[in-house]
């Protein structure tokens, strides 16, 4: 590509481009700058077509705002605008980070990178998730900075796992996980592997606004990592140390190797298929039946109406009717890039129970201490073990730690939490050997600060087969461990909001529920005795009244823990346009009137959407599955 464009990015070449005024300063502006940076000819014509049809607010949403961080990085509709992702803000992305990183790292330049992707694209912008990998390390190598750039699609967690291994300064993923087919993101890692947090994601978004004009034409170039002598390819070598790591976690392998149950594995059109396969080698069992129609990389996710697991049976139909074809027991399906894990399992007759994540964890979360008591038989051992889940994800393992005597603690939502909470942990001698998200996220280990559906889905396999050994299902073990340690009722699900305005005056009205400042008293006939709310740093819990949990400005997030003992959360997605909540209701060990506790749940539930977030009236859409 030649650099006639000189060190003013695009701005020559398109300077004779220029926007008819629509009487709106700001737009005009920013439309401008659009046509002058921007040289992919799919975006531009993007543009083009929403000027000729006078889509003017369309025109403002994409071109007068941007991106921020969420709870997994930058995540927007592929498409033009500098509030979507595409070439340009892939490339000010990195520009802002490749400043920010030289600030932070003497040795930036010589530790350089890690570079993943997902299989994601979308033709009417000219974009996909390798391509845009190809620009991220482009702006990087045309600084003279060392990037291991994958050569193929890879789950998530080895991005990180990369970074650690390989000494990085950083990593960036290219991926929206689940979202729906026109989204993409970038994900971006510290050098402890930890996704970014405060102060770096902030001070990353402030250095982006100070490099937004593309440098010159080496940033547009993405056949630069063909021949630059900067650019290493990990994959082998990282795959192979990933793989000898997971073998760690394999506790019966005599046990997996003479299994006689079938698994099947769908890894929802995304990256999942092969490396599942090779962990599944590396345990010692056959290979799990993949589904067909979704083995293979797919942008459009042409055989689900959702790329998420995490919505259950209506989404996991074809994986169903494989097993029930081939005979086998248990579904697993990872998300498209493969960090979180679905779990169904058929029962006697012949129905299917699909594990919530609050479920699995119980499961997972049971199995991962028994296998380490039954490698530390000494009771003293236990001082130096954690578990970690975030705030709204279930007790149960607060629960397990309670009665067994490891630590347990909480973190915000999201994952970057927990991953940096295992490096804060680390560093005074501690260990923790399981932690995990209620959207399906997992972390057996501490392998990789980072949820993991490659390592979570081998290890259910594993607990499975020696489950069977015992004559017990997954569900039935699930209900000896509600028995055991009381069962955790809970219930999460979301409504669907496009409107942010509406999002923000409900919360307001939230906290001015009962006059000024005075948040609800009661939630389904039962009194609230503590609320907390991370937006605005108040714990009614806490003798200072300030919440021990970071405060958190740019999500609403308000908690309540009534006297029943249910607690109930309401929190904005980091990643797509709803309102959450998440409620659970702990019985004490020995309390067996499951249907009374569903029930005292279900009443809270419909006092937070029928009163508190006002359905109806604010026109919220709610999830039917």
């Amino acid at each position: 590509m030649d650099d006639s464009a000189g060190t003013g990015g695009t701005g020559v070449l398109n300077a004779n481009l220029r926007w008819q005024s629509t009487g709106d300063l700001q737009l005009d502006k920013a439309a401008q700058q659009w046509l002058d940076w921007d040289r992919n000819p799919w975006t531009r014509a993007q543009v083009d077509s929403l000027v000729a049809a006078g889509h003017l607010d369309d025109l403002r949403s994409r071109l007068c705002s941007r991106m921020s961080f969420g709870t997994a990085g930058l995540r927007a509709p592929m498409g033009a605008g500098f509030n979507r992702i595409n070439d340009l803000t892939i490339i000010q992305s990195t520009q802002g980070l490749y400043a920010y990183l030289c600030r932070c790292f003497a040795d930036f330049s010589r530790r350089g990178v890690v570079v993943g992707f997902d299989t994601r694209g979308q033709e009417e912008s000219g974009c996909s998730s390798q391509r845009l990998a190809k620009l991220t390390a482009a702006v990087m190598l045309s600084r003279g900075v060392s990037v291991h750039l994958f050569s193929t699609f890879v789950p998530t967690p080895y991005v990180p796992y990369a970074v650690k291994k390989l000494g990085a300064a950083s990593g960036v993923m290219i991926t929206a996980s689940h979202n729906p087919k026109e989204d993409n993101g970038y994900k971006v890692y510290w050098c402890n592997g930890t996704q970014i947090t405060p102060p770096h994601d902030k001070e990353v978004l402030r250095s982006i606004e100070e490099h937004l004009e593309p440098w010159n034409a080496s940033c547009w170039d993405d056949e630069l990592v063909d021949h630059s002598s900067l650019r290493t390819d990990p994959l082998t070598h990282i795959n192979s140390c990933y793989m000898d790591d997971l073998s760690f976690l394999c506790f019966h392998r005599d046990l997996n190797s003479n299994c006689t149950l079938k698994f099947i594995h769908s890894s929802f059109h995304g990256v999942g298929h092969d490396f599942v396969q090779q962990a599944f080698q590396v345990f010692g069992f056959d290979p799990p039946i993949p589904v067909p129609e979704q083995k293979d990389p797919d942008p459009n996710f042409s055989s689900v109406c959702c790329p998420n697991p995490e919505e259950g049976e209506s989404v996991l139909e074809l994986s169903l009717l494989l097993a029930e074809k081939e005979n086998a027991r248990i579904v697993l399906a990872t998300d498209p890039d493969a960090d979180r894990l679905a779990v169904a399992e058929r029962s006697n007759g012949g129905g299917w129970k699909v594990f919530s994540g609050n479920e699995l964890a119980a499961l997972l979360g049971w199995w991962m201490f028994f296998n380490w008591k039954e490698n530390h038989p000494d009771p003293a051992d236990t001082k130096n073990i954690y578990m970690l889940a975030t705030t709204v994800s279930s007790k149960i393992l607060q629960t397990f730690a309670r009665i067994e005597g490891f630590h347990f603690e909480e973190t915000l939502p999201g994952f970057k939490w927990i991953g940096n909470r295992i490096h804060e942990l680390s560093k005074t001698g501690n260990r923790v050997i399981f932690a995990f998200e209620e959207s399906i996220g997992f972390l057996c280990g501490s392998m990789v600060p980072e949820k993991d559906g490659v390592s979570a889905a081998v290890v259910v396999a594993e607990m499975t087969a020696y489950l069977q050994t015992r004559k017990l299902s997954l569900n039935q073990q699930l209900h000896n461990i509600y028995r055991m340690y009381g069962y955790h009722v809970s219930k999460t699900s979301y409504v669907t909001c496009n409107d942010p305005p509406t999002i923000q005056r409900i919360f307001s009205r939230i906290r001015n529920f009962d006059g000024d400042g005075s948040y609800p008293k009661a939630c389904g006939g039962v009194r609230i005795v503590h609320i907390r709310d991370v937006t605005t740093g108040y714990d009614s819990s806490q003798p200072d009244l300030r919440s021990v949990l970071p405060v958190s400005r740019s999500s609403q997030m308000i908690t309540f823990t009534l006297q029943n003992g249910i607690v109930a959360t309401l929190r904005t997605s980091g990643t797509e346009p709803k309102i959450k909540y998440y409620t659970e209701f702990c019985a004490a060990p020995g309390e067996s009137k499951v249907s009374q506790l569903e029930e005292e749940l279900r009443r809270a539930i419909d006092t937070l959407l029928d009163e508190f977030l006002e359905l109806d009236k604010n026109h919220l859409i709610r999830r039917f599955v």
